[in-house]
């Protein structure tokens, strides 16, 4: 390592995000009442564009917190705004936080975004955007997406029907392009401004029904098209591959993660591009590590691939609640320092590393 910061929460985490101001937001995701929302200020090291030596600060801050009733299973926070938008049990309705001013440290839910047949659905995923105005992407299934302006709580657009599948992963391409990611691998495209619209982009490779799949999307330089920027999935069984948007007809790459097959469930399946690191990305869930890998030799063969770097941090910080081995529950990376991540597990272990860099890798 060339770095590593750690915090330990009060609960259980699968969510981080983040905020204005460099800060970063963590939710509880326990089934009780009284799941924290934490804005934390990072150690003064990562709050600088260059690596500095050594600092007498190394830990992460509370700013301003508060308490969701409802287990939090996924966080966004809304560009350009103090607001986040969580979901999570029992239904797919969607709650709106407002962070705290500089008088306060309370993060205050305001009212929710209910949702059309929310009762009774899964759990919303979500994203959101600012191009136009404060927007949240949420859906549990592919028939049920919809587009809510934030602060007005108006419906902007609702997908056509496209089937019933659940929905595992959504993303902006950009303010008019939207893809969706169906647990079962499939990819579809829609947009905004042809709501009836709905094109089924690519399927996953051929696998087993209880295969689950994510999906993580790269968001490439000034001026390219979203398009053109590869699509990356993961399946709970370790493949993974990659597609052109452009060409759907075949895959650019497929690949092994070399990781052990979840005992049950794929819930906290993770796959992210890195911002600042050509051809990098990182993978999650299948136990306490997140193995970052450089796509960039990687070809149709579908062989396992070698991780350049694999974080154990949570894997050695001793059992979960439950007395399981901790499970890392999030990953993402720092927005401008190329080789920073931040991962969370089940144990409560907040951990941001930065690993040195191999000759002649990313």
């Amino acid at each position: 390592y060339r770095d590593l910061h750690t915090f330990e929460l009060q609960a259980p985490t699968r969510l981080i995000e983040w905020a204005r101001g460099s800060r970063v937001c963590v939710a509880g995701y326990g089934q009780s009442d009284g799941n924290e929302i934490l804005q934390l200020i990072p150690p003064p090291t990562l709050l600088t564009k260059e690596t500095q030596g050594l600092c007498p600060e190394r830990d992460f801050k509370v700013e301003c917190g508060g308490f969701s009733e409802r287990p939090v299973y996924s966080l966004k926070y809304v560009p350009d705004t103090s607001l986040l938008v969580t979901s999570g049990p029992p239904d797919s309705s969607l709650q709106v936080w407002q962070m705290s001013a500089e008088d306060s440290d309370v993060i205050k839910s305001v009212s929710p975004i209910a949702t059309e047949n929310g009762t009774g659905q899964s759990w919303s995923k979500i994203t959101t955007i600012s191009a136009r105005a404060p927007w949240v992407l949420h859906g549990s299934r592919l028939d049920r997406v919809q587009i809510t302006e934030v602060e007005s709580r108006k419906n902007v657009y609702t997908a056509a029907s496209g089937g019933s599948e659940e929905l595992s992963s959504l993303a902006f391409l950009d303010c008019n392009t939207l893809l969706l990611c169906c647990a079962t691998g499939r990819l579809c495209l829609a947009d905004v401004r042809q709501p009836q619209s709905l094109v089924e982009a690519v399927s996953a490779p051929s696998a087993p029904c209880s295969e689950h799949w994510c999906m993580g999307t790269r968001h490439g330089a000034q001026g390219l098209e979203p398009s053109s920027q590869p699509v990356a999935r993961l399946s709970s069984k370790g493949l993974l591959t990659l597609t052109d948007l452009r060409k759907t007809s075949e895959f650019l790459a497929l690949a092994k993660a070399r990781v052990p097959s979840p005992g049950s469930g794929a819930e906290f399946l993770c796959v992210s591009w890195a911002p600042a690191l050509e051809g990098c990305l990182a993978i999650s869930g299948f136990d306490g590590t997140v193995h970052v890998y450089d796509t960039q030799s990687w070809d149709s063969s579908g062989r396992e691939a070698e991780p350049i770097f694999v974080h154990k941090g949570h894997a050695f910080g001793g059992a979960g609640g439950s007395g399981d081995p901790p499970l890392v529950t999030v990953h993402t990376w720092h927005l401008q320092k190329p080789r920073t991540l931040l991962s969370a597990a089940s144990d409560g272990s907040l951990h941001v590393w930065d690993w040195v860099q191999p000759c002649g890798k990313c």
